[in-house]
């Protein structure tokens, strides 16, 4: 699996968001100068990722001298899938089209049902793993399951 560094910055940015929700001064926004500054993320690029976020409804924003950013949802209702679908939208694509889309033949042929098993073992993870389980280091039990094998690793 490719992430691609819009979706790296926007999941970081979104469990920042989240960590700070339920931190000190939580209820208050954060500006995207403190999120970039926080994460080590270019800000400009910050601004447009941010930005959206905001258009797939995952944060809020308000502008001014007590502006900033804010999750437009509790951070354990937003799943990871969600925040990649939002940035580099559908999950799990082969050349530009959906697994389903495809057209092989021959002894190619099951290469379809790989891709759509694929598809669907990404989404498992990516839907059961939420903003708010990043930021609280708390991982649903099958990802430290996963992540436990030694073989993950490599």
């Amino acid at each position: 699996m490719r992430l691609s560094a819009r979706v790296d910055y926007a999941l970081r940015a979104a469990a920042e968001l989240a960590a700070t929700a339920s931190g000190p001064g939580r209820g208050r926004p954060v500006t995207a100068d403190q999120i970039a500054r926080a994460q080590e993320i270019p800000p400009k690029f910050l601004e447009s990722i941010l930005l959206q976020l905001r258009r797939g409804g995952i944060v809020h924003a308000q502008r001014g001298p007590e502006g900033g950013y804010w999750l437009a949802r509790p951070a354990e209702e937003i799943s990871l899938a969600e925040v990649i679908r939002v940035i580099d939208g559908p999950l799990a694509h082969v050349r530009g089209q959906r697994p389903e889309q495809l057209g092989y033949h021959g002894p190619a042929r099951a290469l379809q049902e790989v891709w759509i098993a694929l598809r669907a073992s990404e989404r498992e993870i990516l839907e059961l793993v939420s903003v708010g389980d990043v930021a609280a280091g708390t991982l649903p039990a099958r990802v430290t399951e996963l992540a436990a094998d030694p073989r993950a690793w490599i």
